[in-house]
């Protein structure tokens, strides 16, 4: 495109010389042949100064339509480097302003597009590490059919969970909560999950113990406060040591519920980062579990906090009443789920 626009304007430009000096030799030499001598020089002179002048022209013409034609290309192939330059051509602003836009949509989708990968790659391996303890206790009870039946219908019901994880990740609402948040029993949740995880804990000689107030309600998705206790447990699992305890509470306007162990607890260096992506106190770890357990919380209106850091002590927040409702007590007079 350069070397095409340089010839054209080139060729006007020796033109556009040509036709304003041949006249002027015309009538030079009619009046004096030395005059004809020195304007020839200069109609050279003009002729290589239209052509230079012709190459910057075109040069700086079409380097920001090349710029702009190479930001899209390196958008077509997945590149998405911002142009960063305006031309101050309001055309060719809008242009790039345009490439600049496309550029921050793609790279917000290819970011999701690597977080819903490596979400899913944490969030299904801790239903699959239970099934495949309950799978585990079928084959060690080979001879005893009522425990069969047990351990069989534990593991359908996990398998059911790992559908629903499966549907939560592939749901475009992912990050806002994938179901419909309602009053649901706490002790449900909680007891689904450790008998879930008892056998893990068993495997490791360690165990589990609830405590604290039944028959508490929350508002909130049966799957996302699922995976929450879930994703604690797991930590706790991996992380801590001894005893994991539950405690179950209440506040006015919340339901608590705390997941505690024996460990070492938090590095006093990572407390303020403990929920970030990626942060783990070991080199195995991945550093998802906690900050999908904040996430999660945080679609149904709870929190996920580091209550204390040694022994160390997480604690769900959860919401006692749906949104916008002012009375704490509602809950109380419905009764248990």
């Amino acid at each position: 495109m350069r070397r095409r626009l340089w010839l054209a304007v080139t060729v006007v430009a020796v033109v556009a010389a040509v036709v304003a000096s041949v006249p002027l030799l015309v009538v030079a030499a009619a009046s004096n042949t030395a005059m004809l001598a020195l304007g020839i020089p200069l109609l050279a002179v003009a002729v290589i100064t239209a052509t230079l002048a012709a190459g910057v022209v075109a040069t700086r013409t079409t380097r920001p339509v090349e710029e702009l034609s190479e930001a899209a290309g390196r958008l077509g192939t997945g590149d998405p480097r911002p142009v960063g330059k305006r031309y101050d051509v309001p055309e060719l602003d809008q242009v790039a302003d345009g490439l600049d836009s496309a550029a921050r949509r793609v790279t917000h989708l290819l970011t999701a597009d690597r977080e819903l990968a490596v979400d899913a790659s944490h969030q299904l391996r801790t239903p699959l590490t239970a099934l495949s303890m309950r799978l585990e206790e079928m084959i060690d009870s080979a001879g005893d059919p009522d425990a069969i039946r047990e351990e069989a219908t534990a593991a359908l019901a996990q398998a059911e969970r790992l559908a629903e994880v499966v549907t939560q990740l592939l749901s475009p609402a992912r990050r806002v909560g994938a179901g419909s948040a309602d009053l649901i029993s706490i002790d449900r949740i909680v007891l689904q999950q450790m008998t879930e995880w008892e056998p893990a804990f068993r495997h490791v000689g360690r165990k589990m113990v609830l405590i604290g107030e039944s028959r508490l309600q929350a508002c909130v998705t049966p799957g996302g406060l699922a995976q929450v206790i879930a994703t604690l447990l797991d930590n706790a699992l991996m992380h801590g040591k001894g005893t994991v305890t539950i405690r179950r509470t209440q506040t006015d306007r919340s339901v608590v519920i705390e997941v505690e162990d024996e460990g070492d607890g938090i590095p006093a260096e990572l407390v303020s980062r403990i929920f970030d992506r990626g942060v783990s106190d070991r080199p195995e770890g991945t550093g998802l579990g906690l900050s999908l357990a904040r996430t999660m919380a945080a679609a149904d209106g709870g929190r996920v906090v580091l209550a204390r850091r040694k022994p160390p002590v997480f604690a769900v927040f959860l919401p006692r009443n749906p949104p916008g409702d002012p009375d704490p007590d509602r809950e109380r007079r419905a009764g248990p789920a």
